[in-house]
């Protein structure tokens, strides 16, 4: 199978550098029902550590952004590329990219131990535009029509809340 390559709005906050610190804001995102693509942390200071947040839907992260009185910072955009695991799988991509002068900021991928893999990529804020052509990338309403993820947003009327 091809890589399908999505495009992917993502947010961040920080929270300070102690134990739970983590486990409590994931604990948040679960109980709001907060699907996640991917998640990453990482300290940005000796006190201060970065959560970044690729949520499968961005009005849920709102709302319970806005509901915690929780500071994010985003959207901001980066592209979750999915495929078979095979030597050279991510080149294509790369080369592309290369090819049209596009630097890749940063990126992550992990293999699932199944022969699949995920893979995100950020490149600078400038280039974009451009890289969304250039993988061919499709940003329309149905974007995650194909996604693996099949998470059904279960609701509360208000009476039972």
């Amino acid at each position: 199978m091809a890589a399908r390559i999505f495009s992917v709005d993502y947010y961040y906050t920080t929270v300070g550098n102690r134990p739970g610190q983590g486990c409590k804001f994931l604990k948040t995102l679960a109980a709001a029902e907060v699907n996640l693509l991917a998640f990453n942390a990482f300290p940005v200071s000796s006190d201060r550590t970065q959560l970044v947040i690729y949520p499968q839907n961005a009005t849920w992260l709102g709302e319970l952004a806005r509901r915690q009185g929780l500071t994010l910072h985003g959207p901001h955009h980066a592209f979750l590329v999915q495929g078979d695991d095979e030597l050279g799988a991510l080149l294509n991509i790369h080369e592309k990219l290369c090819d049209s002068d596009i630097n890749v900021a940063s990126s992550t991928g992990l293999t699932d131990g199944h022969g699949r893999y995920r893979y995100i990529l950020h490149v600078q804020p400038e280039d974009y535009e451009n890289a969304l052509k250039v993988l061919g990338v499709e940003q329309g309403l149905q974007r995650w029509v194909d996604f693996q993820l099949k998470k059904q947003r279960r609701f509360r009327s208000v009476a039972q809340a």
